[in-house]
């Protein structure tokens, strides 16, 4: 959604394609197919959609602003701004050629305006423009929520962009996969552009570079034009203290946000993401033997003392607990 020529969002193809994925995602609610009357009658009921994004910390580096600046913010908020507001027309435009969701028709005790006055008049429509809630009062609107941002962590990072709304963890890091541990990885916008990943320009920011503030101010940001739910993580350095993290949830709730998580690095005795790979002790040197594998018996390749055994279909250290191979 970024023209690479001028380093600017091309917010008139970002507007074609929230309208083809408003009008493709409502095509299949109707296309699939229900089990049980009760999920069928919500589903058609409601019409809720979950439209997204992911690679937006790649659309902020094409445009050389920094992830959680006041600069990137006032383009995050237009980009979903833009969002929402062509999302909202595109469904209106569906309900005048299909019908509204039908949980937004008359029912026995209330008309049909009534139920449209209310959902216009909700907390997240008020600040929709006001030809939008006008619309919905005339013509109704096909789906009763459109909006959300998910992880994406496998697609975002199967296709080589940040996952989700998410900033990059890092440039170059290591990533815990099911089949063996350390995976190094690296972003792929850093070769697309021709940079050295050791010498990044200063918008280049990861997201343990930035503070829980600024990744609570990008959610906030976000949430204002998302109906639904969205998927962040607020990233805490190691040593953060309680009432820090106290202070961070009561920035997301005072700023809007729907809920919030915060991590702080290091919490856990394993992560999924990391800057080195765990083989980092004194004794470095993989040593070049049978006995280091994932197989029954052999050593672990990771914590290179406990021996590989199975363990709930996996082939796992009975010292470090790593999962190295699974057995399905």
């Amino acid at each position: 959604m970024v023209d690479k020529q001028e380093n600017e969002v091309d917010y008139e193809k970002l507007k074609r394609t929230v309208r083809t994925g408003v009008r493709m995602m409502d095509n299949v609610i109707d296309a699939t197919p229900y089990f049980l009357k009760a999920n069928e009658d919500q589903a058609l009921g409601e019409r809720r959609l979950g439209l997204g994004v992911m690679g937006l910390h790649d659309l902020l580096l094409y445009t050389e602003n920094k992830y959680g600046s006041s600069e990137g913010n006032v383009i995050v908020d237009k980009v979903f701004e833009t969002i929402a507001t062509e999302a909202y027309r595109a469904s209106i435009d569906l309900a005048k050629e299909k019908g509204s969701f039908s949980f937004l028709n008359t029912s026995e005790n209330q008309f049909e305006g009534d139920l449209r006055n209310k959902f216009v008049d909700s907390g997240y429509m008020k600040q929709m423009p006001e030809d939008i809630r006008q619309d919905i009062r005339t013509y109704g609107i096909r789906n009763s929520h459109i909006l959300t941002v998910a992880p994406t962590g496998s697609t975002g990072t199967m296709v080589g962009v940040s996952t989700g709304l998410e900033p990059y963890f890092a440039f170059k890091y290591f990533r815990s996969g099911r089949l063996g541990k350390f995976i190094e990885v690296s972003a792929d916008i850093v070769n697309e552009l021709g940079l050295d990943v050791d010498n990044l320009p200063d918008y280049f920011v990861s997201s343990t570079e930035l503070s829980p503030e600024a990744h609570a101010d990008v959610q906030t940001t976000i949430q204002r034009w998302v109906d639904s739910s969205i998927s962040k993580t607020v990233n805490a350095p190691k040593g953060y203290k309680v009432e820090q993290v106290q202070s961070v949830y009561e920035r997301l709730y005072k700023n809007g946000a729907k809920g919030g998580t915060v991590y702080v690095d290091g919490s856990r005795d394993s992560q999924v993401l990391t800057l080195d790979s765990d083989d980092k002790k004194e004794d470095t040197k993989i040593k070049e033997t049978s006995e280091i594998g994932v197989e029954l018996g052999d050593t672990c390749p990771i914590c290179r003392d406990g021996k590989v055994i199975e363990q709930g279909g996996c082939n796992t250290c009975q010292t470090c607990g790593t999962q190295l191979k699974c057995g399905l």
